[in-house]
């Protein structure tokens, strides 16, 4: 297959890395702490930064007159100790929507209510009450005839999960998918609404560092990890965990329900035992998280799944309990200083890196789960991923062999490298050379998903792929 060097490469790379950012960053706005800015000073940051959505813990009114007119999208939350009495009462729960909800939209653009959160872990043992109390809550915005705007669902934490390795056998917890799963995802779906899920790829990381790779775990690149189950191949955890969730809601008939990140992130700091928690590494998985939503499209098993993910959290709070790493989530200091620099929007992704340090870039890699394999000469290479698809692939073979100036010349007909004759081989050659053209640096190998490392040579019948320009 020859490469075809089009006009208008710039349109194609502009759709692999520039138009596909459907997906959406939004961040978590907590604030227990005691040294936090005003709402109002907070907005404005919100604003500077290009944040456009915010999720929040409860309905506090300074916040939510702070964000009138600012045109930043507001999830808020009906926290789990009132779970009870919205379930209980319909007149609890209509005068919670008026209060709450109502006077303050459309000036504050609520577009969504969390009803509890991670109420399955809560030791109040209110899960009995969830479903009833969102569909009170929903009642109360028919009342009010919000029901088209806002939706209504529950942030759950992976815990909830039965199985979630491989991610194709990913599975809800039984004892939960009668009295609560399956009626909480029939009333997603008779609303129109998404399933909210809490998703932090540190924990898992910091259980499993002998078979988990850090690489794996930050979005850098890595060969994948091939699921057993469907073959498909995954190159972060956080798509593993994210998939188990779909393939939980599939394994119950419910594919058509969408699904929102409510929570994910990494510590900038933790206890000498809490592995992996430094700032570097925070930067990294935030930064690649970032880029990866906007310019990744879907995951493995949901290819066309955009994801609105939410950033937690906004700011490090210093009244949070527990270990160290539970105080040191923020992007940014109560002075509003940036904990690390990390990019929020597709124009800022433009001049960003993922600057891993020379220590942590030569520490020994595990293989086993989401493993990365060690290279027996310490070269690496540049190689397509067959699951990107015909069309994700041309454009970026496209562009590699025109703006991108890779020496192309191997594969066209009658070349050494031209057989086999398969899009797959031939983007990777192309892949290959503007990877090490370009010194093998951090993002060179990525083509908006479209290829990934290897640490060992690709073999594609005779062809010999360089490692050096």
């Amino acid at each position: 297959m020859v490469p075809i060097f089009a006009s208008f490469s710039f349109l194609l790379i502009s759709a692999l890395f520039i138009v596909a950012d459907c997906g959406s960053i939004g961040v978590n706005y907590g604030r227990i702490a005691n040294n936090l800015p005003s709402a109002t000073k907070v907005v404005e940051l919100l604003k500077s930064q290009a944040l456009n959505r915010v999720k929040v813990y409860d309905t506090d009114p300074a916040v939510l007159h702070a964000l009138s007119g600012s045109g930043i999208k507001v999830t808020v939350d009906l926290p789990n100790e009132q779970l009870f009495a919205a379930a209980k009462s319909t007149s609890f729960a209509n005068s919670w929507v008026q209060r709450n909800v109502a006077a303050y939209y459309p000036h504050t653009e609520i577009e969504a209510i969390a009803v509890g959160n991670e109420v399955f872990v809560d030791p109040r043992n209110t899960t009995k009450f969830l479903v009833p109390a969102m569909k009170n809550i929903h009642q109360a915005l028919v009342k009010s005839n919000l029901h088209s705007d806002i939706k209504i669902s529950s942030p759950i934490a992976l815990s909830a999960l039965q199985n979630s390795y491989p991610s194709s056998a990913g599975s809800f917890r039984p004892e939960l998918i009668e009295p609560v799963f399956k009626p909480m995802l029939n009333f997603l779906r008779q609303t129109g609404s998404f399933l909210m899920v809490n998703a932090y790829p540190f924990f898992a990381y910091e259980s499993n560092t002998d078979v988990i790779s850090l690489d794996y775990a930050l979005f850098r690149e890595n060969p994948g990890v091939v699921d057993a189950g469907n073959g498909l191949r995954y190159f972060s955890l956080f798509d593993a965990q994210i998939d188990a969730v779909f393939a939980a809601m599939s394994a119950l008939k419910y594919d058509d329900i969408r699904l929102v990140v409510t929570e994910t992130g990494w510590p900038s700091k933790g206890d000498e035992n809490e592995i992996g928690a430094s700032a570097e590494n925070a930067a990294a998985y935030n930064g690649n998280l970032v880029r990866r939503i906007l310019t990744g499209g879907g995951t493995p098993l949901r290819p066309k799944a955009d994801l609105t993910v939410y950033l937690f959290a906004l700011f490090n709070e210093n009244n949070k309990v527990g270990p160290t790493s539970e105080r040191n989530y923020g992007l940014f200091y109560p002075t509003e200083e940036k904990v690390y620099d990390i990019p929020f929007t597709v124009e800022g992704l433009k001049n960003y890196h993922d600057r891993r340090s020379p220590v942590a870039g030569n520490q020994p890699v595990n293989g086993g789960k989401g493993g990365v394999s060690k290279s027996t000469t310490g070269n690496t290479w540049c190689v397509a991923n067959g699951e990107a698809g015909k069309e994700k692939l041309q454009a970026a073979l496209d562009f590699a062999c025109g703006e991108g100036g890779a020496d192309c010349h191997s594969i066209q007909p009658g070349a050494t490298c031209y057989d086999p004759n398969t899009l797959e081989a031939h983007a990777s050659f192309a892949f290959n050379s503007y990877y090490q053209k370009n010194g093998r640096h951090m993002g060179t190998c990525y083509f908006g998903g479209a290829a990934y490392v290897v640490t060992q040579p690709p073999k594609y019948g005779d062809c010999e792929f360089p490692t050096g320009y």
